[in-house]
C-alpha cells in the first residue's frame, strides 16, 4: 500500500505505477460532465486545479442548520462520459490524479502519459464507506450546476485507490481488454 499525501507533486505521481493501492489524504475537488464540459469550453475554474486530484463523483451532501456540510455518499461516476475532455483538463490546468469508475481511453491514457497524470479506479458500490473517508467539505463552486454537478472542494483521510492508468502509458484496461479477446478467441 502507498500512501499519497497533500501537496501532491508531479514526482510522486510519476512513482505510481498500474496496481499499485494508495491511500489518498488531503485535498481533492469533485468534477463530473458539466464541469469537464464547462472547463473545455474554456470557462476559467474557480480554483487553481494545478497539481490537484479530480474525483468524478457526484457526492450526496446535506447542509446542516450552521452552513456547513456533510457527505453521506461519494461513490465514483462512471468516468468514461469525461473522455472527450480529460486529458484536455489534464493538459489545460496541470491536474495530477483523476479518480473515477470503469476506466478511460486512449486519449486519457495518452494524456496521462504526456501530462503526468495518473487514472484511479475508485470503489464502485462503497459511497457510503468513501464518505467515511471524507473529514470535510472546505467549499462548493459552480453551484448554478446542481449539487451532483458541482465543484466540492473536499479534504480526505486515507481514501483508497487502485492505479489503473500511469504516467508511463501502462493502462490496467488496456490489459484486460486484451486478454480478455484473446481468451473469447479461443472459446468461439
Amino acid at each position: 500500500m502507498k500512501r499519497l499525501d497533500y501537496p501532491f507533486t508531479k514526482e510522486q505521481i510519476r512513482e505510481l505505477k498500474v496496481g499499485d493501492m494508495v491511500l489518498i489524504s488531503g485535498k481533492m475537488f469533485t468534477g463530473r460532465d458539466a464541469v469537464h464540459k464547462r472547463l473545455h469550453e474554456g470557462t476559467k475554474p474557480p480554483v487553481d486545479l494545478n497539481n490537484q486530484i479530480i474525483y468524478h463523483c457526484g457526492p450526496v451532501v446535506l447542509e446542516n442548520k450552521d452552513g456547513t456540510y456533510e457527505v453521506k455518499a461519494a461513490g465514483p461516476t462512471t468516468s468514461i462520459r469525461e473522455e472527450p475532455y480529460q486529458w484536455e483538463v489534464m493538459r489545460d490546468h496541470g491536474i495530477l490524479g483523476v479518480i473515477g469508475k470503469g476506466g478511460m481511453g486512449q486519449k486519457t491514457l495518452d494524456g496521462c502519459r504526456e501530462y503526468g497524470c495518473v487514472y484511479f479506479h475508485g470503489i464502485g458500490g462503497a459511497a457510503q464507506v468513501l464518505a467515511e473517508k471524507i473529514k470535510s467539505v472546505d467549499n462548493v463552486y459552480w453551484r448554478d450546476l446542481g449539487s451532483p454537478e458541482a465543484i466540492w472542494e473536499l479534504t480526505v483521510e486515507e481514501f483508497p485507490v487502485v492505479v489503473t492508468m500511469d504516467a508511463h502509458g501502462n493502462s490496467l484496461h488496456a490489459k484486460v481488454e486484451a486478454d480478455s479477446a484473446e481468451i473469447l478467441k479461443g472459446l468461439v
